[in-house]
């Protein structure tokens, strides 16, 4: 079983890890480091100390080594080169001196905890599990007003719990380049404690048809095993004309949702059904407009007829957004004036993806249905 231990910032390294230093550049030889160093830093407060602390204990002489060295990763990203599978990941994140607040992202920007945010003197421990697929590294985004990293144990967890996730752009890990732009999916991780990897294969464009046609629900397939999950959200492009995406609410929107039911269930992977988001098109009474129609009704008179836990996304979105109104609501899509954002220079007017605030607010809205529901056992691993 892979197992990798990581001390951080400059000093000697504590006994069992391996030292990383700020200035560790990845490279292929060693497999590990940061894939920039020109915003990181690090500090030693092993000297800074008021009272020293003396120890025989092995355990604590280690442990104090880690809380004492530290790296300042400023918007920076470490990579480790490791065999595809899940990975539970173990940080530690404090600092002897001053507050800190360090957000972790993994991959193209999938959230993976909440902000951990600590007091002078305080260290704090959290985990989370992530998936790395074929022919790709682990790669950690640290970023926040005053971030810290002590210590990274990673470790494989191959029977950890996943929740698969097939759907469109409004769902799909959006890169980097790309900001403000998110979609739900990719913040839902954070959610969920260590317990729950989030696997998700949402891919922009796609409809219930066309996903399964280029084989991304077979790419699910073969990875799942007994007593997973996979979330199914479709609608936006099954409603276009074109021959490649288009479905029939009633017809082959159904047929092709069943397609996923019935794969997921002959492999004793458990099916939920989300329905579509709703797009920000308000009406002159200020309600939203339905832009789904059918498509909503059709899924769920499809999860009654195939008892199968429906999260009514559309409902709880338009109740959201009616309630942010028609200007409050553009905090949540991808709304922003020429110059705002770097890459968005001449600004950008979409009423139908989501800045990274509102697809925080929609992985909530799906959270909260899992407890609501009581979709076991994952409503007993959502972070309080």
């Amino acid at each position: 079983m892979n197992h990798y231990k990581f001390d951080f910032g400059p000093g000697i390294v504590a006994e069992g890890y391996t030292k990383v230093l700020p200035d560790t550049l990845y490279s292929a030889e060693t497999g590990y480091g940061f894939e920039s160093i020109h915003s990181v830093y690090g500090r030693d407060r092993s000297h800074e100390r008021i009272e020293s602390i003396v120890s025989s204990s092995k355990v604590s002489s280690v442990r104090t080594q880690l809380q004492d060295r530290f790296c300042i990763p400023l918007n920076a990203v470490f990579v480790l080169d490791v065999p595809q599978g899940t990975y539970r990941v173990h940080a530690l994140m404090g600092d002897e001196n001053t507050e800190s607040r360090t957000s972790i992202r993994a991959g193209e920007g999938r959230l993976m905890l909440p902000p951990v945010h600590t007091h002078p003197g305080q260290w704090i421990e959290e985990q989370f599990s992530v998936v790395v697929r074929e022919g790709e590294s682990l790669k950690l985004s640290f970023s926040g007003a005053a971030p810290r990293i002590n210590a990274l144990e990673i470790m494989e967890a191959g029977s950890t719990l996943t929740v698969y996730i097939a759907g469109d752009s409004t769902v799909c890990d959006q890169p980097t380049s790309g900001y403000p732009y998110a979609g739900w999916g990719q913040m839902l991780p954070a959610f969920f404690k260590h317990d729950v990897a989030v696997d998700n294969h949402a891919y922009s464009g796609r409809s219930t048809k066309s996903f399964i046609e280029e084989g991304r629900l077979d790419a699910i397939l073969s990875r799942v095993k007994s007593g997973d999950f996979l979330f199914i959200q479709f609608g936006h492009n099954d409603e276009k004309s074109d021959a490649l995406r288009g479905t029939k609410a009633f017809t082959t929107y159904q047929e092709y949702l069943s397609k996923y039911i019935h794969a997921a269930r002959e492999r004793e992977v458990h099916p939920v059904l989300i329905t579509p988001v709703h797009r920000r098109y308000f009406q002159e009474d200020g309600s939203l407009m339905d832009t789904h129609g059918d498509y909503i009704v059709a899924m769920k008179e499809l999860a009654d007829q195939e008892k199968v836990p429906l999260i009514d996304l559309a409902a709880q979105s338009k109740i959201l957004f009616e309630e942010a109104g028609v200007e409050g609501s553009k905090l949540d899509f991808l709304w922003a004036w020429p110059g705002e954002y770097v890459h968005f220079p001449a600004g950008v007017e979409d009423n139908t993806h989501f800045s990274q605030r509102g697809a925080r607010r929609m992985a909530k809205i799906v959270a909260t249905s899992i407890s609501e529901l009581a979709i076991h056992p994952l409503s007993m691993f959502l972070r309080s």
